[in-house]
C-alpha cells in the first residue's frame, strides 16, 4: 500500500481508503453485516488504514460496522473519516430528499449543519465507532440554511476540545471552502471525481492545489460503472439507487463498456482488473490525494488494495486519457 499526507496535516491516508456507503446497505439493496465487518478487517490486513463512513449511511448501521471492524485493531494504526450534517430523525435544515431506511420505513432526510445538532452527531459517531476521537471530519453536503460561520465555529470548537483532529468538507465548491476557512482550517474537500465525471477539474482542483488541501475522490469507479461487470440489460436489486442513476442507462453502458474494453489489454498486461486501472488512473490525476472504494466481502477489499502494487507511466495515462475523451455520455 502507499500512503499520502493529506493536504497540509499530519494526517497519512493510505491511498485507497475504505468508503464504506455500501456497508451501510442504505440505498445499496442492504447489508450483511458480517461480510462488511470481515471486508473492513481483509481490506485492512492489506494495507488500507483509513475508513470513510458516515451517520446517514444506514443511519448509524454503516459507523458501527466500522466500530466493530476495528476494535482490535490499535486507534493509532487506522485513521477514521466520518461526516456530519444530514440528519433523518430531524425535520429541520435544507430538506435533502425522501428514502427508505434498511428495514423499510419511510424516512426525510435533511441537510443541517447547525451547531448544536452538529455536537450531537459527533458525540453519537464517537459511540457508533467506539472511539473518543475522529480524524477528520467533514460537511457531508452544503446547508443552506445554515451559516458556514456557525457550522465551521463548531466544528473548530470540536477540534479544541480533542474530539476531532482536523476539518473537511464534502461536496463544496471553490468559493464555499474559502468561506470555511475563514472560521477553521481546512484539510480537504472529498468530492465525486471519476473517469466520466470531471467536473472538480475546472475549479476545485486548482483552489486545492493553490492553497495546500487535499482532495478526497468519491465513487472513483462511478459506483462500479467502471469495473466492467455491469453490461447492458443489467437488472439491479430492489432498493439498488443505480436502477434509476443516468450514469446506468443503456445506451451510457455501451459506450462505457466499448472504452473499458479498449482498455483491458493494458490492465491485463499489468495483472490488473478494469477496476484496478481505474483507481490507478484515478491517483495519477492531479490534486487528488486519495481515492475512496467500497467493498461488500473480503474478495473485493482485497482486490481494490491491489491496485497500488502496479505503476502507470506517463505514457500509459495518456493512453488512456485521450480514448477516455472520446466517449461520449448521454447525460
Amino acid at each position: 500500500m502507499k500512503y499520502r499526507t493529506l493536504g497540509d496535516t499530519e494526517l497519512k491516508l493510505s491511498v485507497i481508503t475504505f468508503g464504506a456507503w455500501a456497508a451501510g446497505g442504505w440505498m445499496w439493496g442492504g447489508t450483511e453485516r458480517k461480510e462488511a465487518v470481515n471486508a473492513i478487517k481483509a481490506s485492512y490486513d492489506a494495507g488500507v488504514t483509513s475508513i470513510d463512513t458516515a451517520p446517514i449511511y444506514g443511519q448509524g448501521t454503516s459507523e458501527e460496522i466500522v466500530g466493530e471492524a476495528i476494535k482490535d485493531i490499535p486507534r493509532d494504526k487506522v485513521q477514521l473519516l466520518t461526516k456530519f450534517g444530514m440528519r433523518w430523525d430531524l425535520a429541520k435544515g435544507d430538506f435533502a430528499t425522501h428514502s427508505q431506511d434498511n428495514s423499510g420505513r419511510d424516512i426525510d432526510i435533511y441537510k443541517y449543519a447547525g451547531k448544536e445538532s452538529i455536537i450531537k452527531e459527533c458525540e453519537d459517531s464517537l459511540k457508533r465507532l467506539g472511539t473518543d476521537y475522529i480524524d477528520l471530519y467533514q460537511i457531508h453536503w452544503p446547508d443552506r440554511t445554515t451559516p458556514i460561520q456557525e457550522t465551521m465555529e463548531a466544528v473548530d470548537l470540536l477540534i479544541r476540545q480533542g474530539k476531532v483532529r482536523y476539518a473537511g468538507v464534502c461536496n463544496y465548491s471553490a468559493a464555499q471552502m474559502a468561506e470555511a476557512e475563514k472560521y477553521v482550517s481546512l484539510a480537504s474537500n472529498q468530492v465525486p471525481y471519476s473517469m466520466v465525471l470531471r467536473d472538480i477539474e475546472k475549479d476545485v482542483v486548482p483552489y486545492c492545489q493553490e492553497h495546500g488541501k487535499g482532495i478526497l475522490a468519491y465513487s472513483p469507479m462511478q459506483r462500479g460503472l467502471l469495473t466492467g461487470k455491469i453490461k447492458p440489460g443489467h437488472r439491479f436489486a430492489g432498493g439498488d439507487h443505480r436502477a434509476s442513476n443516468v450514469f446506468f442507462r443503456e445506451e451510457n453502458l455501451v459506450r462505457t463498456n466499448a472504452f473499458l474494453n479498449s482498455i483491458k489489454p493494458l490492465a491485463d498486461s499489468k495483472g490488473l482488473t478494469l477496476g484496478q486501472l481505474v483507481l490507478l488512473w484515478t491517483l495519477e490525476q492531479p490534486g487528488i490525494t486519495i481515492a475512496l472504494a467500497g467493498a461488500r466481502n473480503e474478495a473485493q477489499a482485497v482486490q481494490n488494495a491491489g491496485a497500488v502494487e502496479q505503476n502507470l507511466s506517463e505514457d500509459e495515462i495518456r493512453e488512456i486519457t485521450e480514448k477516455l475523451e472520446q466517449i461520449e455520455l448521454v447525460l
